[in-house]
């Protein structure tokens, strides 16, 4: 399906996704509007290379008004909904703000573009959190949700108070369940690039150990690259639907740190400790997506292996330390 002149507006576009989606939609020839919450500092590194060539807004998920009136002034034909309090041990300490944002902050889009024009499309960031303590594996679009995060929560409110726009009101709208995925512009507060950083850093000789949770945790862990391509497929239908987006393999974080260490020819034994400080209050030990919708309905693969994955993260972080370092000498 094509459509002229189209225009993107991403919430979340200094985030992660955020940034991928971003360089991804202007290849396509999309005109891009992101939208940031206000702050005293911009955090706009991970997009600094397409900086003048997509137009920044200042808008939030709690403030309703701000939200239509972006609406009326970007006039988008997709809006690609990705902000979030996404960090999900901060979903324990601040589970309020969580709830306002990832979940009622989902209702506060739709029902702008339910306002302002009802034929936008949306793309809702769904996530595997909402799983939780896994019904079956692997995890499908029929799977039940059992979340077990106040992150996981509010994400599956947001979920389906899309799926309740979707009928009530006939908006184009989708839900993406992502399963983990990563790359090099994960914030350093995620475990992977907690890993890759720490593994970059002992590598360089300026840190001795790395402590970490729950070694055993299984994930399913792909390319945000990828991952974002499945975004825009979704808008791209005659349909709108909900799709597990994954790559139907799994891993642990002993094997995530084991191909991490690996890379610079160290052993994760002689560095990695366990804290019980980084375990969850409730935790997830496994999650394993089935992207078999997404590939037959959408054409979607994922393109990067798990160790092509963690090779990447530890070289750019082995390259941005060296770069740190030589502007400090």
């Amino acid at each position: 399906m094509k459509r002229m002149s189209r225009t993107a507006l991403i919430t979340g576009i200094t985030g992660q996704d955020g940034a991928y989606l971003a360089k991804l939609l202007l290849q396509k020839g999309y005109q891009v509007h992101g939208m940031m919450r206000r702050s005293s500092t911009e955090t706009l590194e991970r997009i600094a290379d397409i900086r003048d060539s997509i137009t920044v807004h200042q808008g939030d998920l709690l403030d309703q008004l701000s939200l239509v009136r972006l609406m009326e002034e970007v006039q988008p034909t997709e809006v690609y909904n990705l902000a979030a309090q996404s960090f999900v041990p901060t979903s324990w300490s601040q589970p309020i703000l969580t709830g306002e944002t990832t979940g009622l902050g989902v209702t506060r889009m739709l029902e702008a573009i339910r306002q302002v024009n009802p034929d936008i499309r949306m793309y809702q960031a769904s996530s595997s959190e909402m799983f939780g303590k896994v019904q079956e594996t692997p995890q499908t679009e029929t799977t039940p949700f059992y979340p077990r995060s106040p992150y996981g929560v509010a994400k599956v409110y947001g979920y389906w108070i899309t799926i309740n726009y979707r009928e009530s009101y006939d908006i184009f709208a989708c839900n993406g369940i992502l399963f983990n995925h990563e790359s090099p512009l994960r914030g350093l507060e995620f475990v992977t690039r907690k890993i890759t950083d720490g593994v970059a850093r002992i590598k360089l000789g300026i840190q001795n150990e790395l402590l970490l949770g729950n070694l055993e945790a299984k994930r399913d862990w792909g390319f945000a690259g990828d991952f974002v391509h499945a975004m825009w497929l979704m808008l791209q239908t005659d349909k709108p639907d909900d799709y597990v987006i994954a790559t139907g393999e799994q891993h642990s974080v002993r094997d995530f740190c084991e191909i991490a260490f690996g890379t610079v020819g160290l052993n994760l034994e002689d560095y990695v400790g366990v804290d019980p400080r980084f375990y969850r209050p409730a935790e997830v030990e496994t999650l394993l997506g089935d992207p078999g919708k997404a590939k037959t309905e959408l054409g979607w693969e994922p393109q990067v292996t798990f160790e092509q994955l963690v090779t990447m993260m530890v070289e750019e972080d082995i390259k941005r330390i060296e770069r740190e370092i030589k502007l400090k000498s």
